[in-house]
């Protein structure tokens, strides 16, 4: 049982890192790490949206980490998460052509994130 909460605790602080990321600036984002200049209105919504799309996972795999009886679908969760960003990447690989290294590190997080959720999900608890 430990290690799902170490494993949504470690998973929400990501989420969390990343939300900030995204949408504390995303001006600076968007400019400064992916080189996009023609920031406006709309991709700021966007990038905000998705920092409390985040936001609001995180707090439920942090609330799940401590609740037994929302522990395992938490960690099924996190599986959902990543493979579903790692599917939307593989189809943005064939259509689109590669983006920045920072986006494909990212493939490579969810590549570890979606088979380590089910390994922890397996565990007995």
């Amino acid at each position: 049982m430990k290690i799902k909460k170490i494993f949504l605790v470690i998973t929400f602080i990501s989420a969390w890192l990343l939300a900030l990321l995204y949408g504390f600036s995303p001006q600076f984002f968007l400019g400064t790490v992916l080189g996009v200049t023609n920031v406006n209105i709309n991709l700021h919504h966007l990038f905000r949206a998705m920092m409390c799309l985040y936001f609001g996972l995180g707090l439920f795999w942090l609330f799940s980490a401590f609740n037994d009886k929302f522990r395992n679908a938490a960690v099924l969760s996190v599986a959902f998460f990543a493979g579903g960003l790692m599917i939307g990447r593989i189809i943005s690989f064939v259509v689109d052509g590669w983006p920045s290294p920072l986006l494909v590190s990212y493939f490579f997080i969810e590549v570890v994130y979606l088979p380590a959720a089910y390994w922890v999900y397996k565990r007995p608890e």
